[in-house]
């Protein structure tokens, strides 16, 4: 560290804090409802990020600070090689930002759409390091929640990756979960069992992890289950419906996917120990695994970004310096602020007490240091 940045931009002390001012964006990679995921590169070090940043009013606006805030406090006490890892987090005046691994290999859901068939050793082997990355949260007692094709992104040899804890939660002995939260066709029956809630454990992951490899090898899911569908309609196909599997798949591979897709979480495979044991996965070298030493037969097109074209029109939108475009529309809204009558800050009063609590309990993070 210690590398200055351009002329313009001040000098990196290895010491002081990490700021907007020492990232270079180069591109937009993906959009949300309230933030940006864009490609970075920190100027003293030159290595690449991905960076996502979300606008603190509209975040206030849409009473979403306390998720934002959970995101960040379980992250920063994670690191796996198949996560994706939280490196940086700040703020300044109009945003929250968040700096992680960049993941050039897409996500699973842009492989899906592109009429990718995964063979069965590629749907084997993203198991094993999945069941690992599970494990490992579970060891951290965290139930990621949203486990699905579009939260999973492939590195650029093919490894995988589970990205967003925007509802994950932290399971202890003193709180049981049994907030109805995730992707509908990707939740566990538990979660639909009966009008009062009941609650879950990490069961509910791994039932995630089943439907999304079942998703992979046949291109559609194993039950009819939309995001729009009822509770009571999800219980029903639950209790009537067979999952049905293809005469081409091995009796192993569809073994193992039943064991996931087991509605009784007692039954199911739910822990690391059961998928080891399992006659299938006798011969999976696991410490080869973590070690990403097993070499994925799938490997995305090296030298594009493997997202949805529409998110580089944003280019368009970033000039080639945005750090300065920031600073300047900072200072505008600094002059523009003092000519506010008092009424409009009355009205805003509100608005601004909730800003300036977020401003005071965001925490910051430094993985380097």
């Amino acid at each position: 560290m210690g590398a200055s940045t351009s002329s313009k931009s001040p000098p990196f002390d290895g010491n002081e804090d990490v700021t907007f001012d020492h990232f270079e964006i180069l591109r937009a990679i993906g959009k949300g409802s309230f933030g940006k995921v864009c490609v970075v590169q920190k100027t003293d070090t030159k290595k690449m990020y991905a960076m996502k940043y979300m606008n603190k009013l509209k975040c206030v606006e849409r009473n979403e600070v306390r998720n934002v805030f959970k995101e960040l406090q379980i992250m920063q006490g994670l690191e796996h090689p198949f996560l994706v890892n939280l490196w940086y987090s700040f703020q300044d005046e109009e945003d929250m930002f968040m700096v992680v691994d960049l993941l050039l290999g897409g996500d699973l859901r842009y492989h899906l759409q592109q009429n990718v068939q995964f063979q069965e050793a590629t749907v084997k082997l993203f198991i094993c390091e999945l069941v690992l990355a599970l494990d490992y949260l579970q060891s951290r007692h965290i139930i990621h929640r949203d486990i699905k094709p579009d939260n999973i992104l492939l590195d650029e040899h093919g490894h995988v990756h589970i990205t967003d804890f925007n509802i994950a939660t932290m399971l202890t002995k003193d709180s049981p979960v049994t907030t109805i939260a995730g992707t509908k066709p990707y939740m566990a029956p538990e979660m639909f069992s009966s009008t009062k809630p009941t609650s879950y454990s990490f069961a509910v992951d791994w039932w995630s992890l089943g439907v999304t490899a079942y998703e992979l090898l046949r291109t559609r899911r194993p039950y009819h289950i939309r995001s729009n569908t009822s509770t009571s309609e999800i219980a029903r196909v639950f209790r009537t419906a067979a999952v049905t599997f293809p005469a081409a798949w091995s009796p192993d591979m569809v073994g193992l996917i039943r064991k996931l897709l087991e509605l009784n979480p007692e039954k199911r495979f739910s822990q690391l120990k059961d998928i080891q044991s399992f006659p299938y996965l006798s011969d999976v070298n696991w410490d080869a695994v973590l070690q990403k030493r097993i070499l994925p037969e799938f490997i995305p097109v090296k030298g594009r970004l493997n997202c949805d074209p529409t998110f580089e029109l944003e280019e368009m939108i970033l000039e080639s310096k945005p750090l300065h475009k920031k600073k300047k529309r900072l200072a505008k809204k600094e002059k523009d602020a003092s000519k506010i009558n008092s009424s409009q800050v009355r009205a805003n009063s509100h608005l601004q007490k909730h800003l300036e609590m977020l401003q005071r309990d965001f925490i910051v993070f430094n993985r380097e240091k």
